[in-house]
């Protein structure tokens, strides 16, 4: 027996293509859409045309296969949302990344992360003095072109 053409229990022979070949016993919505479906075409296993296809715009407007295209159309955008959405995902997923090769080394990482030695403090000519670390209330300033370490009551006079 040919189990692409069996259901779920082998029980016979069941439509081809779309959302009524997946078994979704769990999902109370799908199982009603899939009773819907086969209470349309039943055992019918002719293809069903993409809804709003050309196909799909051809056929008769009162034949059951337009209405199983608008439900499995439905059904696909309940499950997996906007086609776009779905094809940019794809897209990201199956983007090229840079190789290994290109990529900084363990040892690079190490090194861009080891703590680099303190800058010195220097004032600077037009800017206010700077408070120097580890000394507190001293100040460095800039004069006559030379750095010089004063005390805050100095600074401010």
């Amino acid at each position: 027996m040919n189990d692409k053409l069996t259901g779920p229990t082998g029980d016979g022979p069941q439509p081809r293509g779309g959302m009524r070949s997946l078994n979704h016993a769990d999902d109370p919505t799908a199982l009603w859409a899939g009773a819907l479906i086969a209470g349309l075409i039943g055992n019918d296993t002719a293809p069903v045309p993409k809804y709003g296809g050309r196909e799909w715009q051809q056929i008769a407007s009162n034949d059951p296969r337009r209405t199983v295209a608008l439900i499995e159309a439905a059904e696909m955008w309940r499950r997996y949302g906007d086609e776009d959405g779905l094809l940019a995902w794809f897209r990201e997923a199956h983007a090229v990344w840079p190789s290994l090769a290109s990529r900084k080394t363990m040892a690079e990482l190490d090194d861009a992360a080891r703590p680099k030695p303190a800058v010195p403090v220097r004032g600077t000519e037009g800017w206010p003095p700077v408070a120097i670390p580890g000394r507190p209330g001293w100040y460095r300033c800039l004069v006559s072109g030379r750095q010089v370490d004063m005390p805050k009551q100095q600074v401010a006079a």
